[in-house]
């Protein structure tokens, strides 16, 4: 057990808050490691002469990396504790960071790419059950929300800045980003964060909470569908836009910045919505359908060369990135503070499984069939997750 936990009468509101902004702060740095290389594509194809494909795995390398460590980060998030997890997982990805921006060739690269992204895995459970543990139910759909806005925040700051790096000093200098943010992060941890509280699990056995019935495997499965158009548009937006619609990478990845920054206003508001609610999966359900939608209008726009497929970019971005936290939140609610380390890793690796293989294969999409039909396939998987969000199964917030 930790020894970093603190009783809830000995934390303030304004430090619950500051460990809010902490955890954000964590998880954006993660984000930016491990979604940042997808934004090397077009330095790799350019200045290292890779097929697109080719580009593609390097740039799911750190999502590899993520899928093989989730479930076991969280199984330390239960028994070590939060702080311990973030401080150490941070450190790693400084670290592997670095090692990747010195690395030579395409395959010690990826290596270290891998190796980053199962360090930067590490903030997954452990931020999200920071915010789980300190707030009430009342308020944790919004602080999920706004914690959950790290991950296109994080993704938004790699595309502004790690494209137009790369482009100009090459791809180790760009690197050298993520593991900054991630020293800055680790620093922030350390001053602020503290573990919450939860039972004894010597005097409060709990029991396993996906014996009891399918509720959080449909979370799973919805998850994996609703990932799938989420990602594309994460690693493709900017690369559609340089070399589909003629934009510079300076130009592109403002659109993308803008784009991540409303998302995750979007993800504090679904949040938030889901509080007033009373309810995280009716919300999550109105937000596959919106996914579906925007995709499929996307796809039309892009293949008639439209000037709306730009705006029309940006609201794919907000509606995709909307169901994040409203899964997150109700995997912790629903699996316990006992339990809520693995299930919430759980909950990633699937989530990262499906997510790895989005930019390989749907780079062979572009390339043989064109964004448009990417596009297009990509909104038939929240059409299809949509039935299956377990709307009546949900219990009331507890």
């Amino acid at each position: 057990m930790s020894t970093t936990s603190a009783a809830p009468a000995e934390v303030s509101t304004r430090r619950r808050w500051a460990m809010l902004a902490a955890s954000t702060l964590a998880q954006a740095a993660a984000a930016v490691m491990i979604h940042g290389p997808g934004f090397l594509m077009h330095a790799l194809d350019e200045q290292g002469g890779l097929t697109l494909a080719e580009a593609g795995l390097v740039a799911a390398a750190p999502l590899v990396g993520v899928v093989l460590t989730l479930v076991l980060w969280g199984s330390v998030v239960d028994r070590c504790g939060e702080r311990f997890v973030l401080l150490t997982g941070l450190t790693a990805t400084v670290a592997t960071g670095a090692l990747a921006s010195a690395v030579d060739g395409v395959a010690l690269l990826a290596m270290a790419l891998l190796l980053a992204g199962a360090a930067a895995a590490s903030t997954a459970s452990a931020s999200g059950r920071v915010v789980v543990g300190w707030f009430p139910p009342e308020r944790r759909g919004l602080a999920m929300g706004v914690r959950q806005m790290a991950q296109p925040v994080g993704v938004g700051v790699a595309a502004i800045s790690i494209a137009v790096v790369a482009e100009r000093h090459g791809v180790s200098t760009a690197l050298w980003v993520p593991t900054a943010a991630a020293a800055l992060a680790a620093v922030v941890v350390a001053a602020v964060v503290v573990d919450p509280p939860r039972p004894d699990r010597r005097t409060t056995p709990a029991p396993n909470p996906y014996r009891a019935d399918l509720y959080l495997a449909r979370i799973h499965g919805v998850s994996v569908l609703l990932v799938v158009p989420q990602f594309l548009v994460w690693t493709f937006a900017l690369l559609w836009l340089i070399a589909d619609r003629g934009w510079s990478a300076g130009a592109a990845g403002a659109v993308v910045l803008a784009a991540q920054v409303l998302g995750a206003l979007g993800r504090i508001a679904a949040g938030w919505l889901s509080d007033v609610v009373g309810a995280r999966m009716r919300p999550l359900r109105w937000v596959a359908v919106g996914a579906g939608a925007s995709m499929a209008l996307l796809a039309v726009a892009a293949g008639l060369d439209a000037a709306v497929a730009v705006p029309l970019v940006v609201v794919a971005t907000v509606v995709t990135v909307a169901d994040n936290g409203l899964a997150f939140t109700a995997v912790a609610e629903r699996a316990g503070p006992s339990w809520s380390g693995r299930a919430l890793g759980v909950q990633n690796t699937a989530q990262y499984v499906a997510a790895s293989a989005v930019p390989p294969v749907a780079g062979l999409a572009v390339t043989h069939w064109g964004y448009a039909a990417a596009f297009g396939l990509a909104a038939l998987f929240p059409l299809v997750a949509a039935p299956f969000v377990p709307v009546r199964e949900e219990r009331a917030l507890t």
